[in-house]
């Protein structure tokens, strides 16, 4: 389960202990460890507390966002969907047009919709 998955390196990142995240939250130490392990799912209510101790959005947190760091520019973070990454993962698998976009992206997407590919 995402939430879990995404509830407790959340945690982790912020250096909270089960215990201290579930008095933000208004829930049980039991509780947020139940999230963490998927046995439980929090309540709408829970839930958007946790967006707003978190600053995340609900596809972050269900898992339709992927959080990706660019080495190439040093700390700058991007959000990814889950379709962007599996379009990016279908292009390295074909090195050439991975390569042809890469070189200079707007030219060669210029190219396609001039061409209604």
């Amino acid at each position: 389960m995402f939430i879990g998955y995404r509830l407790k390196l959340l945690r982790k990142q912020y250096h909270l202990s089960q215990i201290e995240l579930g008095k933000l939250l208004g829930v049980s130490k039991v509780s947020i460890s139940n999230y963490e392990k998927g046995s439980r799912t929090p309540s709408m209510q829970t839930l958007l507390m946790i967006l707003r101790v978190f600053n995340v959005s609900a596809d972050y947190i269900l898992g339709k966002e992927l959080n990706a760091v660019c080495e190439d520019e040093g700390n700058f973070s991007v959000m990814l969907s889950s379709n962007d990454v599996s379009i990016i993962n279908e292009l390295r698998k074909r090195k050439e047009l991975y390569n042809r976009i890469s070189e200079d992206p707007n030219r060669f997407f210029d190219m396609v919709l001039k061409n209604n590919i």
